[in-house]
């Protein structure tokens, strides 16, 4: 006959039961506001890259730099213009396979920020961890770009990055499991 012994049950890995997660309130959970700030951050960040990637879809099969410039036409902007000039010869060569593949790329990223958003908006220490690693994985990027081409819409958007991945590494620290010690024998 084939006996089954238990093993004791790790309650770290189970969702929080309603008792702990009553206990959990704003005073005693450290970084909620922030949380909440940057959920709402990550979530409109998403619904953005979506509204973009449909934006894209619906340029498969069109000239691209021709609905661009009716635009441009439509706002008073000169299309005699360098800048503008410059923009509607580079758009001018974008293929369909260009588009297809930003469109998916870009519904990629804004999935990703929605389900942090998500996750860190129900205090899901995998969406903590989530949201440390995607958004630290863009500064080496960003900081490139701000000392390439120095903006201030780049150097905000670097430290509004930066201050995400800090806030989260603190809330992450401040909010760690205490470390188990096995009882001794």
């Amino acid at each position: 006959m084939i006996t089954f012994r238990l093993l004791p049950l790790d309650t770290s890995l189970l969702p929080p039961t309603p008792q702990t997660a009553a206990s959990l309130t704003p005073a005693s959970y450290p970084g909620r506001r922030s949380l909440l700030w940057i959920a709402a951050y990550n979530l409109g960040k998403g619904f953005l890259m979506l509204t973009l990637a449909l934006g894209l879809r619906g340029f498969l099969h069109k000239d691209v730099d021709v609905i661009v410039g009716r635009w441009f036409t439509s706002l008073g902007v000169s299309l005699e213009n360098e800048h503008v000039a410059a923009l509607l010869a580079r758009l001018d060569v974008v293929t369909d396979n260009q588009l297809h593949v930003l469109s998916i790329v870009t519904l990629v990223f804004g999935g990703v920020f929605i389900t942090e958003g998500i996750g860190l908006f129900f205090r899901q220490r995998w969406a903590e961890f989530l949201t440390v690693v995607v958004t630290a994985s863009f500064i080496p990027v960003e900081l490139f770009e701000s000392i390439r081409h120095v903006g201030p819409a780049k150097v905000i958007l670097l430290l509004i990055n930066v201050t995400v991945v800090c806030s989260l590494i603190w809330i992450l620290r401040k909010n760690a499991p205490p470390a188990h010690i096995p009882p001794s024998l």
